[in-house]
């Protein structure tokens, strides 16, 4: 054997014998799951930090008042008095009535810009809607504090309650005094302010509804109308529902636009004129006034309430969806 056919002997002998280099794709597939592994655990654990803390600072109220500060609705720092019923009877009527105003609008913004607008014009209007969103909540609060509240005492309110407040049972939402705050004029607010949101996400999932549906649709002489009910709206309603539960969220949610216009009395009254609070206008109007432990952890409290009613309404969402899922596969 000459000294050239040893040296490759030996090189192809060191080749065998050192362990395989791992490939280096698979080096980066490997640290790009770790870090999607680590950021998806350290949301959960977030999550779960956030609910320990809520249940702990909220033990000392349960502890006092138990089940009735769920079903009270006296809210008395001086007396030491707490009852959660208002704040979650605001919080839900302002959600209703945003949810109301603002899905119609929405499915009604969609379906122009799909269906009907010229296309020289979808473009700019689908960023004047989107840019809604961009809109800081005290603006909105503001505006509807200055502009919107006075003209609804001036004009909406006063008709309201001379066509509608002598009805028998859906009167009783129409009466009283026309103060221009109160839990319509928060529901509008909110209104306004979720509409951006179901509808850049309604867009999004009507664009993507194949272009032979519709053609075969028009083919056979439907209707705008009937294309937009019987073919866009089937085939995006799982897209469409998570657009209505992201505005359903932002609504139940939001803070400071609410805290301008809903009037701030904890008390409970069929008319939507009436002054109101929610939960978290609660929470931010009085956090700061909380010196008391039993006070501070009524408000927290409410916060464990908006945390599950959230929870809730994000978990009814899932379910939908899979429902929606399932008629659709069947």
């Amino acid at each position: 054997m000459n000294v050239e056919t040893q040296s490759q002997v030996l090189a192809a002998s060191a080749a065998f014998a050192a362990p395989a280099r791992p490939p280096r794709s698979l080096m980066t597939e490997g640290g790009f799951r770790f870090i999607t592994w680590g950021a998806a655990t350290l949301l959960l654990a977030s999550l779960a930090g956030i609910f320990l803390l809520l249940i702990g600072q909220s033990y000392p109220a349960l502890a006092k008042f138990g089940l009735g500060f769920f079903a009270a609705d006296v809210w008395n720092p001086v007396t030491g008095k707490f009852g959660a019923v208002a704040p979650i009877f605001g919080t839900l009527v302002t959600a209703a009535i945003a949810m109301l105003v603002g899905v119609p609008l929405a499915f009604g913004a969609v379906f122009f810009i799909a269906e009907l607008c010229p296309f020289s014009l979808r473009g700019p209007l689908t960023v004047a809607i989107e840019l809604l969103a961009a809109v800081p909540s005290i603006i909105y609060g503001m505006w509807g504090l200055f502009v919107l509240a006075p003209f609804l005492a001036k004009h909406v309110q006063p008709a309201l309650i001379d066509s509608l407040g002598s009805l028998p049972w859906l009167g009783v939402l129409f009466q009283g005094p026309p103060f221009g705050i109160g839990m319509l004029t928060a529901g509008l607010i909110l209104g306004v302010m979720i509409l951006p949101y179901i509808a850049a996400v309604g867009r999004q999932v009507i664009a993507g509804v194949p272009p032979m549906l519709r053609e075969a649709a028009y083919g056979v002489g439907a209707t705008r109308w009937e294309v937009f009910r019987r073919v866009l709206m089937p085939y995006a309603s799982r897209g469409l529902l998570g657009g209505v539960m992201l505005g359903l969220g932002r609504a139940l949610g939001e803070t400071m636009a609410v805290t301008f216009v809903i009037g701030n009395a904890h008390h409970i009254s069929a008319s939507l004129f009436a002054p109101g609070t929610t939960i978290s206008a609660s929470i931010a109007n009085e956090f700061t006034e909380a010196v008391d432990d039993i006070y501070q952890s009524s408000l927290l409290t409410l916060g464990l309430i908006l945390f599950l009613i959230t929870f809730a309404v994000l978990a009814a969402a899932r379910f939908m969806l899979a429902q929606a899922a399932r008629q659709v596969q069947l």
